[in-house]
């Protein structure tokens, strides 16, 4: 953990080669694109599927109390990134030692975090080879060999072979622009295309569950992929670390001002898809909008390219932190030497690792959804109020108390509730499944 002056040069030069403080030279606008690139997933082409198991009020009601409670729990992390004075917890888990204390921060925070950072990575491998898969498909037709999705992971793993060994968040922030400009062009073909098709003539809003049972189960599953929807929170402090303070002029003031920016971009992307998709297409939807069009295959060819390269840039954003405890761990408790070919083999091996169980578990998605609720709803919906309220202590029935305890219930609602849908999920979908087929 970072001792702020009182480091010896030997853990200077250390911070200096680690990947999230290794860099301290990042304007405001490159937390907006890091933020959006993280935030906005290929999750949000799933978001009208989710609106066809909540339904038109619960799914509006939804969609936008997570876009509320999610921004105002940024906004508590960016403001604790320098609370005290001369010091910055550039890593989500040194900020949980702040508040719960050295052990118990570390035991809370980092199995949480990189559940959903490993996480992710694992579904963008199969999200990207996927996509691949889908424009292969589309521009082939009836001419190609059919190839397994296998094969396209492994040519979407090559490219990580070689961006993984990008030092720091700097260096690929030209990577995080292109994908930060490929969500929101997906995003908009995805909701300009149902608008231009229009309502589909048998269009139906009724649930597609038949039975009580099904209905409340598939209710659960979709709050699950709202809540992956908004997973931006666990790389927040580390885009934070990249930016330059002062006494005179913190780091607090162009973070926020990217993460507003960052999501007015979300509100863009998200609640056009969503609202669109479902209008058009009802129940019927698929839980890939850009499936459900196909048409016409130029544009879904595209849109499917863009999904690419986005998911290239928002799998290196997870990877970073990830890559830092990594070479942290190595470096400073296990005493390695800080270089070039530690840092190759440790990022080929988690490339590797990703791209493996991408393969075995392609169905990773709904796993995610039961392993991401214990992760996702606490790390991005209400951990940051149970810090906020260890560390300032509002006066009991105050509005900041009342607001964070708000915020905590409907947090842990949803981490209780998401897994038990995503269960039903994986048992479905496991039935028949042969690994690595």
């Amino acid at each position: 953990m970072s001792k702020g002056d009182e480091r010896s040069a030997e853990e200077r030069k250390i911070d200096e080669w680690l990947p999230v403080t290794s860099s301290r030279n990042a304007k405001w606008w490159y937390s907006t694109f890091h933020n959006v690139t993280a935030m906005v997933g290929a999750g949000v082409l799933s978001l009208p599927y989710a609106m066809s198991q909540l339904g038109w009020g619960p799914g509006v009601t939804v969609l936008v109390i997570s876009w509320i409670i999610t921004l105002y729990t940024l906004w508590q992390m960016v403001e604790m990134h320098e609370m005290v004075p001369g010091k910055r917890f550039d890593r989500y888990h040194e900020l949980g030692q702040h508040a719960f204390g050295e052990k118990l921060g570390l035991w809370i925070v980092v199995p949480q975090q990189l559940i959903v950072e490993v996480g992710v990575d694992i579904v963008y491998m199969v999200t990207g080879g996927r996509s691949l898969m889908k424009i292969h498909d589309l521009v082939c037709k009836n001419d190609c060999i059919k190839i397994k999705l296998k094969y396209f992971i492994m040519i979407f793993a090559s490219v990580h072979f070689f961006l993984a060994q990008l030092p720091n968040l700097d260096s690929i922030s030209s990577v995080s622009l292109a994908a930060a400009v490929m969500s929101l062009s997906y995003s908009t073909i995805g909701w300009a295309a149902s608008a231009k098709k229009g309502v589909e003539p048998d269009v139906d809003y009724s649930f597609t569950a038949k039975t009580n049972l099904g209905v409340v189960f598939n209710f659960f599953s979709a709050l699950g992929d709202v809540a992956f929807a908004y997973a931006g929170h666990n790389v927040v402090l580390e885009i934070q670390a990249t930016i330059p303070s002062t006494p005179d002029k913190h780091s607090k003031g162009p973070m926020w001002k990217g993460v507003v920016v960052a999501y007015i971009v979300v509100a863009v992307c998200y609640f056009p898809v969503a609202l669109v998709g479902y209008w058009a297409f009802g129940n019927s939807v698929e839980d890939n909008i850009l499936i459900s069009l196909e048409k016409p295959t130029w544009l879904i060819v595209m849109a499917n390219l863009f999904v690419v390269i986005h998911v290239i840039g928002s799998y290196q954003i997870y990877a970073m932190p990830v890559f830092d405890m990594i070479e942290t761990l190595l470096v400073k408790k296990l005493r390695f030497k800080p270089t070039w070919y530690l840092r190759l083999i440790t990022r080929s091996i988690y490339v590797a690792f990703t791209m493996f169980v991408g393969i075995a578990i392609p169905f990773f998605g709904g796993l995610l959804g039961f392993f991401g609720g214990f992760a996702f709803a606490p790390t991005t919906y209400f951990l940051p109020c149970i810090m906020w309220l260890a560390i300032y202590k509002p006066k009991r029935f105050s509005l900041s108390w009342m607001v964070n305890w708000i915020c905590i219930i409907l947090g842990v609602l949803l981490m209780i509730l998401a897994p038990i849908g995503a269960l039903r999920s994986i048992i479905l979908k496991a039935k028949g499944y042969k690994f690595f087929d």
